[in-house]
């Protein structure tokens, strides 16, 4: 399914042959994102990333770079997360050396132009508006910094409009040099390639690459001893709220029983919260859950958006079904419904060569392991309602409940007061 070399500097090639298809991704791994950020430089990892669309040696200008991967159809894009920077690009098969070559251009050669670095921190702060211009958006990040207060995990990867207003080059470049190193960064490519052609790309563009150390992931803070809430008070049409539990781990041995309680809970139309707080009580248009895993926590969140005036109503009522899972066995059919989902969407990945670049990338690079899809249905087959409510019951505490809600309200202690789990 896969196949794996390192280099003399230390930098994993991987690869997954699909013969079967016409195309191919390149995903470039790095150990940079938010949690290597001390707090006045909250943002770096993701101003860099944007950086590096700007221009190279070879490649002076944006439109040079985007232009080597458009013109034969391709995209090409980047993402900037917590724990990792990923580039990538998926092109037709014959535009796979090209592009690259352009990929480690851009990762290695940046020009990092002064002008260039100016109008993107503009851009960025546009960005950051438009995110406190969504309140769906801010319930989002407002709840990270619920469940992890005053740490690296409960802010906004892109950091604050003060904080990317006082970046400088210098810092972008210093830090670029310290955490852009080959033993922290890991070459997925999934597709119609083969194993030693790509590890001799790698090679030849990545062999003069020196290693030294990087700066070490800041480790997340837990003090949580009783439930939390926090208003961010806002003029809305509807009350936006997200309820969260600190969860598993990336590593976790339970973290595929905690997927299945998640997709019974609230992934898609036939969840339990969809069917009680949509189709039942009518309190929401949307409504729906999701696991968040790290190197060291994790965080099962719902999230609604109700009527301002029922928002007490639609807490009660999730929480009474978060609750269900602790005092309620699921049965084998919702389960196996459940594992049919989870399993059907990961054999569907493996029809998409930017998928499996990146499910197999990201794992080498943060766990420095791979779980192959036929390894991951084999752990979900062993699963057992047993299993299920064991972890709820671990996990579902009133110690641990954390809500944010952004609307017009001004009072945490009045939420506060409905976190309990009965």
């Amino acid at each position: 399914m896969y196949h794996k070399s390192v280099l003399p500097n230390r930098l994993r090639v991987v690869t997954a042959p699909m013969p079967h298809t016409r195309s191919a991704t390149v995903a470039i791994f790095v150990g940079a994102g938010a949690r290597y950020e001390v707090d006045e430089l909250a943002g770096i990892s993701h101003f860099v990333e944007h950086m590096l669309f700007k221009g190279t040696e070879r490649r002076p200008t944006p439109r040079e770079v985007t232009e080597e991967v458009e013109r034969v159809g391709g995209i090409l894009n980047a993402a900037t997360d917590r724990e990792l920077t990923v580039y990538w690009a998926k092109v037709p098969r014959p535009a796979f050396e090209a592009t690259f070559d352009c990929l480690v251009d851009m990762v290695r050669h940046s020009l990092f132009d002064p002008t260039e670095l100016e109008k993107e921190r503009k851009v960025i702060i546009e960005e950051l508006n438009m995110v406190h211009d969504s309140p769906q958006q801010l319930v989002d990040l407002l709840i990270d910094e619920v469940v992890w207060p005053n740490q690296p995990l409960g802010r906004d990867i892109a950091g604050t409009k003060e904080t990317v207003s006082r970046i400088t080059r210098d810092e972008q470049l210093a830090y670029v040099d310290r955490q852009y190193r080959p033993n922290n960064v890991v070459v997925s490519v999934a597709g119609n390639v083969e194993h030693d052609e790509v590890v001799a790309l790698a090679d030849r563009f990545f062999s003069d690459w020196e290693s030294h150390d990087v700066a070490p992931m800041i480790p997340v803070v837990d003090g949580q001893t009783s439930p939390r809430a926090k208003v961010l008070t806002r003029k809305t049409e509807q009350a936006h709220l997200s309820i969260a539990v600190r969860a598993l781990d990336a590593r976790h041995p339970d973290r595929y029983a905690l997927d299945l309680i998640n997709i019974i809970l609230g992934e898609g139309m036939s969840s339990r919260l969809f069917l009680e707080i949509r189709e039942n009580l009518g309190l929401a248009y949307d409504v729906h859950s999701y696991t968040s895993r790290f190197q060291d926590t994790g965080a099962l969140t719902v999230y609604a958006g109700v009527d301002p005036k029922r928002v007490d109503a639609a807490i009660v009522a999730i929480l009474k079904e978060l609750a269900r899972f602790k005092h309620e066995l699921v049965d084998e059919a919702e389960l196996n419904k459940a594992k049919d989902l989870v399993k059907g969407r990961l054999l569907l990945r493996l029809e998409d060569t930017r998928a499996v670049a990146s499910s197999y990338g990201n794992q080498e690079l943060l766990l420095g392991e791979i779980l192959t899809a036929d390894d991951m249905v084999r752990i979900i087959d062993r699963v057992t309602p047993e299993d299920l409510h064991r972890v709820a019951n671990d996990l579902f505490r009133e110690d641990r409940l954390n809500l944010a809600v952004v609307g017009n309200y001004r009072s945490e202690e009045r939420f506060r007061s409905l976190l309990a789990l009965s």
